[in-house]
């Protein structure tokens, strides 16, 4: 592992086929996250945060592998009175093709009674062949959610044409300190566009509704598919107030390995009689910040919450009495808070 500017970088790309080295790629984000960049060929898919990191440099990036042989180098013969159309994808226009992942969808140029687009012909394969009647084709290639459209008119002889799909990769992981946050515990939803442009809470801004996002709940560690572009990520560790926003950038065939780096800590509570007592059964909980807003609403003897760095107030309420303590969230610092009821 490298450590760059307090952030932590992820380990190299081992279990992709056709990577090569990695290029780290890093910006300046609401909040810390390092993000690795490497060339991509896999699958379809109130913040308490501490000041944004130190600008760092940059490593010099290594050259990107990926199937650079035109495949279709001969069209096959198709059975008689249909056209062969031999059909691939590039990441750009001078990029490695998509070796994996595609989903090519074929659509007769006309609409039907309807109006609506009528299927043609299907399929999942990397570099298909349809065998189609002459005539005009609306062809649509999609990856994950990168998709792009061409349309095609097929005459007396096989054709073989190359859309560019722009998409990339990414994957987040979170963390606490050293130490990685298990995947059951984090999720994290992706928008459009840079955070920084659009206010510093996530709020609508200049009148305009915020968009909805692109991805919901994804689950850290897996890959998800997505137009090269700016985004942001909104990570959510735990079901306290542990929320963390920051941009990445999406590349065409790369993908983006980003870790997000939470400041909170797990507290569980405990109403008690004397200091070290055996907790009280049946006790509401309220964790309220100094201000007075609510975080988290519990009942039970042993409540557990991830709380973001900073300071709280808990809140016991046990046969019509109410008890409360002042308390301190420090980061990576898991710990049980008493509260006695006297």
């Amino acid at each position: 592992m490298h450590r760059i500017s307090g952030l932590r970088a992820t380990a190299p790309l081992r279990r992709l086929a056709g990577l090569a080295g990695a290029a780290l790629v890093l910006a300046l984000l609401p909040a810390p996250v390092a993000a690795q960049v490497a060339p991509f060929s896999g699958r379809p898919g109130t913040m308490f945060s501490p000041p944004p990191a130190p600008p760092a440099q940059a490593a010099p990036p290594r050259p990107a592998l990926g199937s650079t042989r035109e495949p279709h180098q001969t069209i096959p013969q198709v059975a008689p009175g249909k056209i062969p159309l031999a059909l691939a994808a590039r990441y750009s226009d001078d990029g490695p093709f998509i070796p994996r992942g595609l989903h090519w969808r074929v659509f007769f140029a006309k609409p039907d009674a309807s109006g609506a687009p009528s299927l043609a012909a299907e399929a999942k394969d990397s570099y298909p062949v349809f065998a189609l009647a002459p005539g005009d084709y609306v062809v649509h290639a999609s990856y994950g959610l990168a998709s792009t459209t061409r349309r095609v008119q097929l005459g007396n002889e096989g054709k073989r044409e190359t859309l560019v799909v722009p998409g990339g990769g990414l994957r987040v992981q979170g963390r606490v300190g050293e130490f990685a946050i298990a995947s059951q515990r984090q999720r994290f939803d992706v928008y459009e566009g840079s955070f920084l442009q659009r206010g510093g809470s996530g709020a609508p801004t200049g009148g305009r509704a915020e968009r909805p996002a692109v991805v919901r709940n994804a689950i850290p560690g897996d890959i998800v598919l997505l137009p090269a572009g700016v985004y942001y990520i909104q990570s959510t560790y735990g079901e306290g107030n542990s929320v963390i926003q920051a941009d990445v950038r999406i590349e065409p065939g790369r993908l983006t390995d980003a870790t997000v780096n939470h400041r909170a800590s797990q507290i569980t509570l405990k109403l008690v009689s004397a200091t070290g007592g055996e907790a009280i059964a049946n006790t509401q909980w309220s964790v309220l910040t100094p201000g007075g807003d609510s975080i988290k609403e519990s009942i039970g003897a042993f409540p557990s919450v991830v709380l973001a760095e900073g300071e709280y107030v808990a809140v016991a309420r046990h046969d019509g009495r109410t008890y409360q303590q002042n308390f301190r969230v420090d980061s990576g610092r898991d710990r049980e808070i008493e509260v006695l009821a006297r």
